[in-house]
C-alpha cells in the first residue's frame, strides 16, 4: 500500500519546505520515511493558529487525518506535481 505514512509539520514557507523534503536536504522523519508529496496542506494567519492544528492533528487517529485529505484529495495525488498542475 502506498502512503501509509503521514509527516505534519509547520513551515512559513511551504514551498522551500517541501524543496528540503524532495531533496533529502532535512534529516529527521522525513528523510527517514523518504516522504516527498505534500497531499494536504492547510493554511493558518498566525503562527500560534498553526501549531494549536498541528498538535491536534497529531493527536488524530490515522483514519480520521486520511478522511480530512480525501476531502480535498480523493487520490492523494502530490499537490505540487507539476504534471498534475498544468494545463
Amino acid at each position: 500500500m502506498r502512503n501509509t505514512t503521514f509527516y505534519i509539520g509547520v513551515t512559513n514557507n511551504l514551498e522551500r519546505r517541501m524543496y528540503e523534503h524532495k531533496n533529502k536536504l532535512i534529516g529527521g522523519f522525513s528523510k527517514k520515511y523518504k516522504l516527498k508529496k505534500l497531499i494536504h496542506f492547510e493554511e493558518y494567519p498566525k503562527a500560534l493558529e498553526a501549531i494549536r492544528r498541528e498538535k491536534q492533528l497529531k493527536n488524530w487517529r490515522r483514519d480520521w487525518k486520511l478522511n480530512l485529505i480525501k476531502q480535498n484529495n480523493p487520490r492523494l495525488n502530490d499537490l505540487l506535481d507539476p504534471e498534475l498542475n498544468s494545463g
